[in-house]
């Protein structure tokens, strides 16, 4: 058998060879700076978009009602 092929699994450790919880760590070092972006980047559901949607489309129908009755 050649551990080149095969490596240990030794878990990930930090610059002074303590063990670290990865998942643990990132799940812990949330950046609020990035909060805010991941929101916008994030899509919403699309069920929440098409109502957004069809409320836009109502209004613009009304609008278009006015402006051919001269209101």
């Amino acid at each position: 058998m050649n551990n080149d092929e095969n490596p240990p699994k030794a878990p990930p450790t930090d610059t002074s060879g303590k063990p670290v919880n990865v998942v643990e760590r990132d799940l812990e070092d949330r950046d609020d700076d990035t909060e805010a972006v991941d929101k916008v980047i994030t899509p919403s559901s699309t069920r929440v978009k098409e109502q957004d949607a069809e409320t836009l489309q109502r209004k613009i129908d009304e609008i278009e009602r006015k402006v051919a009755d001269g209101n």
